[in-house]
């Protein structure tokens, strides 16, 4: 369809340039003379239409000719430019841009003295167009040779502008993927609910999958964790207003579930959320990014210091002779020396040390009683 269009023009083009040569053909005066040749006689007449005809007609019969050679040259250009960098050549439409403007300030200044002959006007052309063809290669070639010069005054002025303005990060927050173990959890709920975590919330269909076969489980307890994790995945959705998708992408040739997720949180660009200790650390060896949901939970525990006062409900024995077990309520683990004997009694304790573990914080403690009669 784009040859026709350029076909027709070209035939235009030849009509309307024959027209002009016959023109100037038939007021030649020797012509004129010769031939008795009167433009608005029948003769001229005929001599004008077959002269448009003619020119029109010829370049009819090359224009496919002329698209074919257009075209290899737009191919050439077209491939040259693409193993050229696209900085150097924006650097190189500059660099021409301003020889070809330095160009025509040099030739304006002189133009008006050539154009008052007609030779001289013609000389001034000639020269107009070596004077444009030096300055604007010389600007191209200055420009690409000078480029590290020139971007680095362009990173400049960006950080100049920068520094005035308020910096906004507007890159986009990478999906956040959940696995298995933190949907039945139930926390991702409550952390969704705070607005903590940005980007899309992704539920691949294979984890799906899992927790459909974890709800159809002969097992009581398997069952109820199961269905309490889709009850989760589906208060998300409707209850939270967070972006969620499904994502249908699978790994065939992977078995693991755990796998799965680590190559689609490496093909999305995205991070795994989980509670699970394995997984982050496989996802750590493989250079995956994990937010895990016991580290945030014991990164927002309370601080408790040593020498710090405590009123506690014992509630078992502990591994170690005369040890008392006892929670806080977000489920650390106190131990109580000689806390054995009040199993079941709310006693008031001092902080002696706290350890923090893989698993989580275990705080150490003895009674305040039997400190009170040491001292």
């Amino acid at each position: 369809m784009l040859n026709k269009i350029f076909r027709w023009l070209l035939t235009i083009s030849g009509l309307i340039l024959g027209y002009v040569l016959t023109d100037i053909v038939v007021k030649i005066d020797y012509i004129k003379h010769l031939f008795n040749i009167n433009p608005t006689s029948l003769t001229g007449i005929i001599i004008y239409i077959f002269g448009i005809l003619f020119i029109g007609l010829i370049f009819y019969i090359i224009s496919p000719f002329i698209i074919s050679m257009v075209w290899k040259l737009v191919e050439l250009l077209e491939a040259g430019l693409q193993k050229v960098p696209t900085n150097e050549i924006i650097i190189g439409v500059v660099g021409l841009i301003i020889g070809l403007l330095i160009a025509n300030l040099l030739i304006g200044s002189v133009a008006s003295f050539l154009q008052t002959n007609s030779v001289l006007s013609a000389i001034g052309s000639v020269i107009s167009l070596i004077v444009n063809i030096v300055f604007g290669t010389l600007g191209v070639n200055v420009a690409i040779k000078k480029k590290d010069e020139l971007s680095n005054v362009f990173t400049f002025m960006k950080k100049f502008t920068k520094d005035k303005k308020q910096k906004i990060d507007i890159r986009p927050s990478q999906p956040k993927i959940l696995d298995t173990s933190v949907i039945i959890d139930g926390r991702i709920l409550d952390i969704l609910k705070t607005g903590f975590i940005e980007g899309t919330i992704v539920i691949p269909q294979f984890v799906l999958e899992e927790l459909r076969h974890i709800a159809d489980s002969s097992d009581n307890l398997k069952r109820a964790r199961g269905r309490r994790g889709l009850d989760i995945l589906n208060e998300i959705q409707k209850e939270l207003p967070v972006n969620v998708e499904i994502c249908d992408k699978d790994f065939p040739n992977v078995a693991e579930v755990d796998s799965k997720l680590l190559k689609l949180a490496e093909s999305l660009g995205g991070k795994v959320i989980t509670n699970d200790f394995n997984l982050n650390k496989v996802a750590e060896f493989q250079g995956v990014p994990v937010l895990n949901i016991n580290e945030l939970a014991n990164a927002v525990k309370p601080v408790v210091i040593p020498g710090e006062e405590m009123n506690i409900h014992i509630i078992k024995d502990g591994k170690e002779s005369g040890q008392g077990v006892a929670y806080l309520d977000d489920g650390t683990m106190i131990v109580v020396e000689g806390g054995k004997k009040y199993v079941g009694e709310i006693v008031d304790v001092v902080v002696t040390s706290v350890l923090q573990t893989a698993a989580g914080r275990m705080i150490f403690a003895k009674l305040k009683n039997a400190q009170d009669k040491a001292v």
